[in-house]
């Protein structure tokens, strides 16, 4: 899964990578803790514009009674996507790129099944350029509320398995898409579901670095750089 993301990079370097041509809203500083319910950074296609915007981590879909729905829908497995009941629509018709410098992931190294002891790594790309996550997102409308209430508009990272350099830490990773399909990946009329779902396989196995970081990050009142920081990795024999 992904459950913890890191966007520093300033809004204007975010448009002039992902070649935005307006920004919309965007963050008011880096965030190296972005937990779900979190606003987040998405690139998604505005009529004839591709926009940069802010979201919502956590799907809610048009049919959903309440937003609570979207705290188990902050991810979408690319195994199902284009079929689930719950992204079908989206993946159809609203997808968007989740901006990220980097994610979090945890390795197991030790204690009881019941309370086993984990350690938190960091990946990133090689280079340094931001990531593309592969998502969807949606416009809710709170049926309680008067029909001109402002909708929610919220999004999901799609995940797939691991690549070679996640594998070791974790069997699931965020689809990553290498910037050749940014294109047609944001385009809502390109609508061949199989052909949508190939672009999920553009990363590189060999496009991340990874190491291990502090377990404050396990906590999501700790927000700093130092999070992304690398600390010697703790083996089970340590414990």
């Amino acid at each position: 899964m992904c459950g913890r993301f890191v966007l520093a990079t300033p809004p204007a370097a975010l448009a002039e990578h992902f070649g935005v041509d307006e920004v919309r809203a965007a963050p008011s500083g880096p965030d190296y803790n972005i937990t779900p319910r979190r606003e987040v950074v998405v690139v998604a296609e505005s009529g004839d514009l591709r926009v940069l915007d802010v979201l919502r981590w956590g799907l809610v879909p048009p049919w959903a009674k309440d937003v609570t729905i979207g705290d188990r829908m902050i991810n979408a497995r690319s195994e199902t996507v284009a079929t689930s009941n719950a992204y079908r629509r989206a993946f159809a018709r609203r997808r968007c790129i989740v901006a990220a410098d980097g994610f979090y992931e945890w390795k197991r190294i030790g204690g009881p099944p019941s309370r086993p002891r984990k350690q938190p790594w960091y990946f990133r790309r090689r280079d340094g350029a931001p990531l593309a996550f592969a998502g969807l997102w949606e416009s809710w409308r709170d049926p309680s509320a008067a029909e001109d209430a402002p909708r929610l508009r919220t999004c999901t990272v799609i995940t797939t398995a691991a690549d070679a350099i996640v594998a070791p830490v974790h069997e699931r990773m965020p689809a990553l898409l290498a910037a050749p399909v940014w294109d047609a990946w944001l385009d809502p009329t390109n609508d061949d579901p199989e052909a949508v779902r190939a672009l999920l396989a553009s990363g590189r196995d060999d496009a991340l670095e990874a190491w291990p970081v502090s377990r404050r990050v396990n906590t999501p009142a700790s927000n700093d750089a130092a999070l992304i920081e690398p600390v010697p990795e703790e083996t089970a024999e340590e414990l």
